[in-house]
């Protein structure tokens, strides 16, 4: 799993956020995925089942097989695999990424990197706005690794994004996107640096995970309509994060309003409007109206 903050990984598409009372575009911007520079792996230090081969990009872990007298072999490489592996990282588009990945499933069904095309994957599904696919492969990722942590924060963040009223399944989605927040909250603290990074980078890019875990779980208790517990992580989530995501303040402000803490929501929707974007006028509009809520001195 790449050290990686969600804003950081992918092209991600707008997404509509339907409140009943509100709709907004998803405001997180997000750059390339990563290449073959990408920082080392983020993983439950009891997952044995891959091994790491630092010269490969994004590769996940794997078990090396023992040796007789207890010594790990040296896997073979095979030149056109770690080709075809490197050429999928390289392409940005994700419609080639997805054939890409694909035809590298099919042609190495045992790979050592295939939860790493699952990773691949995921992100170019989303960045398509193709959920079905995105789910399907969402879940073959977790099969296959379920304490890949990159995949559990990134899906579990994605779901109440889309989330609409109209699917029949939208409470049992919000439920697994719970249950996948809160089991990457539970590793990731976890992991522990393998030495290619600083100690500051290493604890500053868990830091930004795990922000991004509270900001799914507060978007799922803002779905739910638990204005308290949707602030309490989304306050936990700004902290953690570099700088703050206009649509956790966002949301953040409404469900202030809601609970009638008038002041601190237009403090959270006034900080979200100064920020360029998608919701910048939906913030000013939204602080501007919680300013003529807010009870005035006599």
């Amino acid at each position: 799993m790449k050290l990686h903050s969600i804003r950081n990984r992918i092209g991600f598409p707008a997404l509509l956020l339907t409140f009943g009372f509100a709709s907004i575009a998803g405001a997180r911007a997000h750059q390339g995925s990563p290449g073959p520079s990408s920082p080392p792996s983020l993983r439950h230090p009891g997952d044995q089942q891959q091994h790491t081969n630092p010269s490969a990009p994004g590769q996940s872990q794997q078990t090396v097989p023992a040796a007789p007298g207890g010594q790990p072999e040296v896997p073979k490489v095979n030149p056109q695999e770690e080709a075809d592996y490197k050429a999928l990282f390289d392409i940005k588009d994700p419609g080639t990424k997805i054939q890409l990945g694909q035809d590298f499933l099919q042609k190495y069904p045992t790979s050592r990197y295939t939860q790493g095309v699952y990773e691949q994957l995921v992100k170019a599904y989303s960045a398509k706005a193709d959920w079905n696919d995105f789910y399907a492969v969402a879940k073959k990722a977790l099969a296959n690794d379920p304490d890949d942590a990159d995949v559990l924060v990134f899906v579990g963040w994605v779901i109440p994004h889309i989330y609409d009223l109209k699917d029949p399944n939208a409470n049992e989605k919000l439920s697994e996107a719970e249950i996948y927040e809160k089991h990457a909250l539970e590793i990731i603290p976890k992991v522990t640096n393998n030495g290619t990074m600083t100690d500051d980078q290493f604890a500053a890019l868990k830091a930004g995970l795990l922000a991004e875990a509270h900001s799914a779980l507060g978007m799922i208790d803002f779905r739910r309509g638990n204005n308290g517990d949707c602030v309490k992580e989304l306050q936990q989530a700004i902290q953690g994060a570099a700088s703050p995501d206009p649509t956790d303040l966002y949301v953040m402000g409404l469900a202030l309003e809601q609970l009638k803490n008038f002041p601190e929501a237009a403090d959270s929707l006034g900080k979200c409007s100064l920020i360029p974007g998608a919701l910048e006028d939906r913030c000013k509009q939204a602080a501007d109206r919680v300013h003529n809520e807010t009870p005035q001195p006599r």
